[in-house]
């Protein structure tokens, strides 16, 4: 089963548990559509709590005929649902009793498995918990697939930027793959980020990990281990690992407040991170590009760095009809 976004209101999760088990069970009026719409509208948590209930709803179906004839399930008297949606139909409190129970007895019977797909869009960032209890926090336009097994339980991040909560468990290490090399864990706190400029980030909030970044040949290379404040980098110039401040770190993983830090940063690398986060083009000529900016910045409030730059460089912003923006020198007086 899919991993619920962690920390969901209560209230919240009656109201997706509804809207799912109506999409599933019956036709939506156009009233009930506009009602939906306004729901979905009202805050991205909405959108991610309801395609977590469908998907259970979708994984429920499947599950419930073993659960039943085991007995961990009993259904209310009457004619059988069709779908597991109608019997999440059968009225709110029941739907988030039963989805409760039905969770704990699927995710934390020994051994706790399961597989997953997560992911986040542009502009998104989202926290999930999974079946072992590790938390993970996901920034924008971040994908990965979690498989956990008796045996081991492993992470396929194909790219993004992430942060683990590892839930302890020696029998069972935490391997996180990426395109780039590999993190293994038996329980930590860490973040990843596997994109450009550097293909390969690792940073350790708590205990120890061993990273073994890819080589040039994409085979993985040595053994790197990290303990809590140091930051291992790797890319196309090699591999560097530093101790960072408490400060540093905290700027490092500043994303995860949906805020990012520059310091003396190259102007055309700022902008990639912005870039990268909205899924814009932005760019900037030769020469703004070289300039060097330093502050902390919203990350979702892009116009407000815009109108900064303009402010505190000699640059000027031009936003183009296509939704690219580019970033050049102002001409002299």
């Amino acid at each position: 089963m899919n991993a619920f976004p962690a920390n969901a209101d209560p209230v919240l999760e009656e109201q997706a548990a509804l809207w799912a088990a109506r999409l599933d069970g019956s036709t939506l009026t156009a009233e009930d559509r506009t009602a939906l719409d306004a729901w979905l509208a009202a805050s991205p948590r909405h959108r991610a709590l309801l395609s977590s209930y469908c998907q259970f709803s979708a994984d429920l179906e499947q599950q419930l005929p073993a659960l039943v004839a085991a007995g961990a399930v009993d259904l209310p008297a009457g004619p059988a649902p069709r779908r597991a949606g109608r019997w999440l139909a059968w009225g709110a409190a029941a739907t988030l009793a039963a989805a409760a129970a039905v969770t704990v007895l699927l995710w934390t019977g020994r051994p706790r498995t399961q597989v997953a797909n997560l992911a986040t869009a542009i502009a998104q960032r989202q926290n999930f918990t999974l079946a072992d209890g590790t938390r993970l926090e996901l920034n924008a336009r971040t994908s990965l697939a979690v498989d956990l097994t008796a045996r081991e339980r492993r992470v396929r991040l194909a790219g993004g930027e992430a942060f683990f909560a590892v839930q302890k468990d020696p029998g069972r290490p935490f391997l996180v793959e990426t395109p780039y090399g590999s993190v293994q864990v038996t329980g930590t706190k860490f973040g990843i980020a596997a994109d450009s400029p550097v293909t390969l980030q690792v940073t350790v909030v708590e205990g120890t990990v061993q990273a073994r970044p890819a080589g040039a040949d994409g085979r993985p290379g040595a053994p790197v281990a990290l303990t809590a404040g140091e930051q291992l980098s790797a890319g196309p110039g090699g591999v560097r690992v530093r101790t960072l401040t408490a400060a540093a770190l905290e700027d490092a993983l500043a994303w995860r407040e949906g805020q990012i830090v520059f310091e003396n940063t190259p102007l055309s690398e700022a902008l990639a991170a912005f870039a990268r986060y909205h899924g814009l083009g932005l760019t900037a000529t030769p020469e703004a590009g070289q300039r060097h900016i330093g502050g902390r910045f919203s990350l979702d409030d892009l116009d407000g760095f815009l109108t900064y730059l303009e402010d505190s460089q000699p640059v000027r912003v031009t936003r183009n009809l296509n939704g690219t923006v580019q970033v050049s020198l102002r001409a002299e007086p």
